[in-house]
């Protein structure tokens, strides 16, 4: 039996040295993040149906987060800072961008008009009311408050709808 010594791996062999690789979670993260704006291009109903998404980032850099006021129905979608904001029949609120089951990214599905987790297909409405899956709760909600023509959330105070429903039935303003 001939056994054949494989040469040793240097540093400078090591893919992961010349800081041009991408790991398997940021090409997962980039991939879900394209599928996600696929998805949500062209797919809110009724009154939201011909309005875009709209990808911002906040303008504060720590503390609350702070968008402009929507002046129209449409989803914005802040990948930084895992926030979603929708406006939708005269309501606005603010959600995680993850789903509450096991915080999978959620993606907005044009063809019903719904938001999809990614991982286990549970459905919310775009109030982020829970429709069907395996979640056993709605979307989670953000502090929300509006300040002049800004949209202030913070990320750090959340509603569950199973733990304090007057809470997040609240995190939703009349606009």
């Amino acid at each position: 039996m001939t056994t054949m010594k494989l040469p040793a791996i240097t540093p400078e062999d090591n893919c992961n040295a010349c800081g041009s690789c991408v790991g398997r979670r940021d090409f997962f993260r980039i991939g879900v993040g394209a599928a996600i704006a696929a998805a949500i291009a062209g797919a809110l109903p009724g009154s939201l149906s011909a309005a875009p998404v709209r990808w911002t980032t906040s303008l504060s850099d720590s503390g609350p987060l702070r968008y402009p006021l929507p002046t129209a129905d449409g989803v914005d979608v802040d990948r930084s800072n895992e926030v979603i904001l929708v406006r939708y029949q005269g309501t606005l609120a603010a959600f995680a961008l993850s789903c509450p089951h096991q915080h999978s990214m959620l993606r907005w599905r044009a063809d019903d008009g719904i938001f999809q987790c990614s991982k286990h297909h549970s459905e919310y409405s775009p109030t982020g009311v829970y429709e069907k899956g395996r979640a056993t709760r709605n979307m989670d909600r953000l502090a929300i408050h509006l300040d002049g023509n800004e949209v202030v959330v913070d990320p750090a105070t959340v509603y569950h709808s199973d733990d304090d429903p007057q809470g997040w039935a609240a995190a939703a303003l009349t606009v």
